[in-house]
């Protein structure tokens, strides 16, 4: 595992907001943050899951479906109200569904693919900006995908999702300056219950793989905390993929 304590200082303290928290990547980022001392709010639609976790790491449940712009709104101004600000939004909240051809693809399933995948993002990058810009410093974090730039049978619908949602941390950059560190993270095929469905879908290169083949959900988590510290800063406005050695190196992380 990665050594934190280098990084611990740059969340101690601070306000987070994390989405998608329940399990895989957001559930294992939000016990290290936890671990690291960060005031955290896990958003999500409520679960057994994500309030079981919530209670484990003594962190609010704000109950969100990103892809309505006031349930954003209403999760970042809790976090203000309950902290004075908001430091850290982590964009991790996502879905794979629906893993079918595009003449086959249910025409629901995909657009709410693009409200989560996508629009999520930017709810939660327009909620939370004028907050951050106000306060003169902050952080947006969003989790992104290979799938951004590599077309794959069966997932129209999450690869033009990812690809938007790489664009909006480059415009965002753009227009936030040196106020607000926007970055992006593409942390490869992660062992998750996400990659279950894909083995089971049978579409595409990616649902040959092995569960061995996956990175597990702490790497991703480890790469999000080093996000969050100036360490990163050569990636603002980029993407910090985990399959180049060099992250993995930086981030003490081995195969």
């Amino acid at each position: 595992m990665a050594k934190t304590q280098d990084w611990q200082s740059s969340v101690a303290g601070k306000s987070v907001l994390l989405t998608g928290a329940s399990r895989g990547i957001g559930a294992a980022t939000a016990r290290l943050f936890a671990k690291a001392g960060a005031k955290l709010g896990l958003a999500g639609r409520p679960s057994d899951a994500l309030h079981q976790l919530a209670k484990e790491i003594g962190a609010p449940v704000i109950p969100c479906d990103v892809a309505d712009y006031a349930q954003v709104v209403a999760a970042v101004q809790a976090m203000v109200a309950a902290h004075g600000g908001l430091d850290v939004l982590i964009n991790n909240a996502g879905v794979i569904d629906p893993i079918a051809p595009l003449a086959q693809a249910d025409p629901d399933a995909w657009s709410r693919q693009i409200d989560v995948n996508l629009k999520g993002v930017f709810y939660g990058m327009r909620a939370a900006l004028p907050v951050m810009q106000g306060a003169g410093r902050g952080t947006i974090l969003t989790i992104g995908s290979g799938a951004a730039y590599n077309p794959l049978e069966g997932w129209s619908g999450y690869c033009a999702s990812k690809a938007g949602a790489v664009m909006l941390t480059h415009t965002a950059h753009r227009e936030a300056g040196q106020t607000v560190r926007i970055l992006s993270l593409s942390p490869g095929t992660v062992a998750t219950d996400m990659q279950r469905v894909i083995k089971t879908s049978g579409i595409n290169p990616v649902s040959k793989l092995e569960w061995s083949d996956h990175v597990p959900p702490e790497w991703p988590a480890q790469a999000l905390l080093w996000m969050c510290s100036p360490e990163s800063d050569a990636y603002r406005g980029k993407e910090v993929s985990l399959r180049e050695p060099g992250i993995r190196q930086t981030l003490g992380l081995t195969a």
